[in-house]
């Protein structure tokens, strides 16, 4: 804040509008009989008074200790903060003035209001964004102007873009990056469905509220499919709209006769930086840039994430197919196509829970029987996790894990695209290096683990239990059964685990029991 006389900041928060002058007077009352010093050469002490009581903001103090006292009313809102800038327009955070509901306010700069293309690109966002109501779509409220400031007033979102998120954080784990591009996929097939096409789907153009709902951003350069050819044309070597790094083929060619599939490619180029932490082709000029979407393949994203899941990166793949008929054709088939990896991982990770679980209780009971010295007659020292045609829980359990990112990634800015870190997860330690599943083998005690001096009770042999198996192919030919149904088998896994680890504690149970005898 910069330094001015505490009765030139006050005489400036009067010509502002801001505050009415009754309770201006009334704070500086009660101000006056706290000690605060109304007078002198340093308005910091009432500026900070103004803030703490909820008054002024910070933004505003600036602007007024600055001498800026005009511009903080624009119609029915008072303008509270400066959200960001860009080359359209500026965005303001503000205030109804009655209704105290807060919004985001885009602001036409004055040196675009005599440009006839940017004033009627200005309205046709307005337009867009009024044919538009959906939970992951910013919604617009009113569009206005007062003199020649022209203005369009938004729903107020509290988060970060994917953009800033990916930059400060880093990559993103896979189920997170699929879960926002899901929902963006939600919010695009809503804006296609009434015609629209967004034309600039990008990181930054999708954010993230603190509950993890995504909502696209900016129209600007949205236009509906049935909108004449001839009030498209935008002046000012803008004939290629859009964002060179997510920029469809066909868009870099005429952005003007494009259809919904360029916004499917702009959304998987989007995919692809939330899984590697930059655009498909981050490097060379804007025209080299423009060239490679057209005439080259993306680097895989195995080079920046090697245990990525194959199924996600071929869905990031499709949406990135250079030719727009072999792209998902819609985006609810996007949407449809990542809710159903979504479902699958999560079922495989719930497994894989459930294999941890029981490999943890076994080496529990190894644990047991090294300290006891012994284990009971009977029970053998090798016991496997997984026989003929049993399901492979431990591989299941390995590729969850790998979908697990380290705490505390490495953060690295999204412009350096070489040597990134690799997030991967940690193999369970019953699976081996090859990934097949082995035997849990608990060592086998010997004389010098005994406590000298006392023989240790032995255990009366016990019979071995039945081996269960569950078999997967055909059993036609041994009798005719039908074989279980795939959506019944996880249930018998879960079933099966619970009983083994029952049966598990009951053992330890008993060795204690020994112990005790």
């Amino acid at each position: 804040m910069a330094r001015l006389a505490a009765e030139k900041f006050l005489d400036f928060v009067r010509r502002s509008g801001l505050v009415e002058e009754q309770r201006l007077d009334r704070l500086l009352a009660e101000a006056k009989a706290a000690g605060v010093p109304l007078a002198g050469d340093d308005a910091q002490p009432i500026a900070r008074l103004l803030i703490e009581q909820g008054v002024l903001t910070r933004w505003q103090c600036d602007r007024l200790a600055e001498g800026r006292y005009k511009g903080f009313l624009l119609g029915k809102y008072r303008l509270l903060d400066h959200l960001g800038s860009g080359g359209m327009s500026a965005v303001y955070l503000a205030e109804h003035k009655h209704m105290g509901r807060r919004v985001a306010i885009k602001v036409l700069p004055q040196n675009r209001v005599n440009d006839s293309s940017y004033l009627d690109r200005f309205y046709r966002e307005a337009k867009a964004a009024a044919a538009l109501d959906h939970p992951n779509i910013v919604r617009a409220y009113d569009v206005d102007h007062e003199g020649n400031v022209h203005y369009l007033v938004m729903e107020y979102v509290e988060g970060r873009d994917l953009q800033r998120l990916v930059r400060e954080g880093g990559v993103l784990p896979y189920e997170l990056a699929a879960e926002y591009i899901r929902q963006a996929a939600l919010g695009l097939a809503h804006a296609h469905e009434v015609g629209l096409i967004h034309r600039d789907i990008k990181p930054a153009n999708l954010l993230i509220d603190g509950k993890g709902n995504v909502r696209l951003l900016d129209l600007g350069l949205a236009r509906f499919a049935d909108d004449e050819q001839a009030s498209l044309t935008v002046q000012h070597d803008e004939n290629v709209l859009g964002t060179a790094d997510y920029l469809a083929p066909e868009q870099a060619l005429n952005s003007h006769n494009v259809d919904w599939r360029v916004d499917i490619y702009s959304l998987g180029c989007t995919l692809y930086f939330a899984l590697t932490g930059h655009p498909p082709f981050p490097e060379g000029t804007l025209a080299q840039r423009l060239l490679k979407h057209q005439t080259e393949e993306p680097p895989s994203i195995y080079l920046d994430r090697p245990d990525a899941p194959e199924e996600l990166v071929q869905i990031c793949k499709r949406m990135m197919a250079k030719l727009p008929q072999l792209r998902f054709q819609s985006a609810a088939g996007v949407a449809e196509a990542l809710a159903r990896w979504l479902a699958e991982s999560r079922q495989a990770s719930a497994r894989g829970t459930s294999a941890a679980a029981s490999a943890a209780v076994l080496q529990a009971v190894a644990a047991s029987g090294q300290m006891e010295g012994t284990l009971p007659r009977g029970v053998p020292a090798v016991i496997p996790l997984a026989g003929s045609g049993a399901p492979e829980a431990p591989s299941i359990a390995a590729k969850a894990a790998e979908r697990t990112p380290p705490k505390n990634p490495a953060l690295v800015d999204t412009a350096d695209n070489l040597g990134r870190p690799t997030l991967k997860g940690m193999a369970p330690a019953v699976v081996s290096a090859s990934g097949t599943p082995q035997s849990l083998v608990i060592p086998a005690s010997s004389d010098s683990d005994k406590p000298r001096g006392k023989r240790l009770p032995v255990a009366r042999p016990l019979e071995p239990a039945p081996a269960i198996v569950i078999r997967t192919s055909d059993s036609s030919a041994a009798g005719g059964k039908r074989p279980a149904s795939p959506q019944r088998i996880p249930w018998l896994v879960i079933s099966l685990t619970t009983a083994g680890l029952i049966a598990l504690l009951l053992l330890v149970a008993y060795l204690i029991a020994l112990r005790g005898a």
